[in-house]
C-alpha cells in the first residue's frame, strides 16, 4: 500500500541518517521499523498494566516457584488429581 506523509524537518533528518549509516535503505524500511517498534512498546505497555493491575488486585508474589509448585502438588494429592 502507498501512502503519502508529511514528515517535520527533525524527522525527515533522523530518517536521512539512518539511510545514510546504511542502517535502512529507504524511508519505508525507516518508517516501517518505527511503525513496527511502536506496536512492539504498545504491547509491552498493555502486558505492564495488566501486571500492575494484577498486583493491585492480588498482591505480590513472595512465594518460590518451588514453593508454589510444592503448593500445587500437594493440593492435587488432596483432590486425588495427583
Amino acid at each position: 500500500m502507498r501512502a503519502s506523509l508529511s514528515i517535520s524537518e527533525p524527522n525527515e533528518s533522523w530518517i536521512q541518517e539512518k539511510i545514510d549509516s546504511k542502517e535502512f535503505s529507504s524511508r519505508s524500511e525507516v518508517v516501517n521499523d518505527v511503525l513496527r517498534r511502536a506496536r512492539e512498546i504498545e504491547q509491552v505497555r498493555a502486558q505492564l498494566l495488566a501486571a500492575e493491575v494484577s498486583v493491585q488486585q492480588q498482591g505480590w508474589i513472595t512465594q518460590s516457584q518451588e514453593a508454589i509448585l510444592n503448593e500445587f502438588k500437594q493440593a492435587a494429592k488432596t483432590s486425588g488429581d495427583l
